[in-house]
């Protein structure tokens, strides 16, 4: 008899031992089909098939970028759907609307879906390449460096990531900056098909370099060997500069951005050096303030504002040493304003820095009108962390290489670019008491009525006479 109860127990022993836990159960909620199609480079549409033991009653895409950002960002989409207990959702993101990201752009998403009884299902999350499918893409990578290419054999492909490795190990011995992590470099056949992957993009830029994504895209045919490696050299100095700097707090003037990125590249070319002497000559070199917030479009313009730019922070690099210059890269990290932050390090700010460069090159004094613009006084830095997602990631562009000529043809999404709202203005205020006008018509009409009640009340008071008598 005992050793029946034992082998009772020890049966039902197996079958608790067994059976699922309801940790352990089928989730009442179930997703299949979970995709993401790119249509390179306009939207991605999401789409999954539910499935529930009660109606499902939400379904919310949550979906982002891995990028540096200054909090945890998750952007959120409810799409339509039929309230059942099997349905399906899909949802597009247009990224004519929200501006387009870059290519090699790491795009992320799961959905939260919740049934009727309160279940809630949140899917794994998952990740797909924003990237063209159409070019046949091959990849060179390592610890250092990982470059993706489809024009050109793998001799040209090799000589672009060994400029790039260098580079790198250059940037770090010269600036003590360092990559932490590998950037991804996207080398397209020519500037017309990189165009062709961003929308609202200048018409003259041959690269960009993007370093809140770690990403390099840049034109380079197989005959533009040479100018390759130093544009490679160009836009990788961008991304550890500001990888390395990367703050919430505040922005750098692009005169510091794009001339630390020329002095990485190892300084001005003969023709930059003509266009230069030849502005110095005839007085029409560009204003540094005008520098600080973005460069112009015509091409012989934008050459002067690389050379002016490179020669202000060799200038710095040159004449006050490294440690001083890395002081001011740290300043304004912690969100200090440039031109506090060139007073706090040298003693001038940015008109006189422009002064300093003025005189070394042996330019003209600035014009005194230039001297009197006063300077915007900053936006008080809020306390808590910026959206990331309002933010507009820094896009360096490079200029477009010697032997291509800039077209002004549309890229082959043929979008305009929207143009802002204007604000209307306010009606301004006269310096002189406002006179008062008396229209007569009204003053007739008032007078009439006026006439009227009294007519009125007299009529009302001698009818009350009569009754009371």
């Amino acid at each position: 008899m005992r050793y029946r109860f034992l082998s009772i127990g020890f049966l039902f022993s197996l079958i608790f031992l067994f059976a699922p836990s309801p940790a352990s159960a089928q989730s009442p909620i179930s997703a299949s089909n979970n995709r993401a199609a790119l249509k390179f480079p306009d939207s991605v549409r999401f789409s999954v098939d539910l499935k529930s033991d009660a109606e499902i009653k939400q379904v919310v895409l949550e979906y982002g970028v891995q990028a540096m950002t200054c909090g945890t960002v998750i952007s959120k989409a409810f799409p339509q759907f039929t309230s059942s207990k099997n349905t399906s959702a899909t949802w597009t993101w247009e990224m004519k609307k929200t501006g387009s990201e870059p290519p090699g752009a790491l795009l992320w998403w799961r959905w939260r879906v919740t049934n009727a009884d309160a279940k809630e299902l949140l899917t794994e999350r998952q990740t797909i390449t924003w990237l063209d499918s159409k070019y046949p893409w091959q990849t060179i990578s390592d610890s250092q460096v990982n470059l993706h290419w489809y024009n050109g054999d793998r001799t040209f492909a090799n000589a672009l990531h060994t400029a790039a490795v260098k580079a790198l190990g250059d940037l770090a011995q010269s600036t003590g900056m360092k990559s932490d992590a590998p950037p991804n470099l996207y080398i397209y056949a020519n500037y017309q098909e990189l165009r062709e992957t961003m929308l609202y993009q200048s018409s003259w830029f041959a690269g960009l370099a993007i370093p809140r994504y770690n990403i390099v895209i840049i034109g380079i045919a197989p005959e533009q060997l040479e100018w390759g490696k130093s544009s490679i050299t160009h836009e990788l100095t961008h991304v550890l500069h500001l990888r390395n700097t990367f703050t919430c707090l505040g922005t750098q003037p692009n005169w510091l951005v794009e001339g630390l990125a020329g002095y990485g590249e190892g300084g001005l070319g003969a023709s930059s050096m003509q266009r230069l002497q030849s502005a110095i000559g005839d007085d029409t070199l560009i204003a540094l303030r005008t520098l600080s917030s973005g460069f112009p479009e015509d091409r012989v313009k934008v050459d002067l504002s690389y050379t002016e730019s490179y020669g202000v922070v060799n200038l710095l690099i040159t004449e006050y040493g490294k440690d001083k210059f890395d002081a001011l890269l740290r300043a304004l990290q912690n969100g200090t304003v440039i031109d506090d932050a060139l007073r706090a390090t040298y003693g001038f700010d940015t008109d006189g820095l422009e002064d300093a460069w003025r005189a070394k090159v042996g330019a003209k004094p600035r014009l005194a009108a230039a001297r009197l613009t006063p300077t915007a006084t900053p936006t008080v830095v809020p306390t808590f962390a910026l959206v990331a997602a309002v933010q507009i990631p820094t896009r360096t562009p490079t200029p477009l290489p010697p032997t291509l000529t800039p077209t002004t043809t549309p890229t082959a999404t043929n979008t305009p670019i929207p143009q802002p709202t204007p604000i209307p203005q306010p009606t301004p205020i006269p310096s002189q008491p406002a006179q008062v006008t008396i229209n007569l018509d009204v003053l007739i009409v008032a007078a009439l009525g006026l006439i009227v009640a009294i007519v009125v009340v007299i009529v009302l008071v001698f009818r009350r006479q009569r009754r009371t008598k």
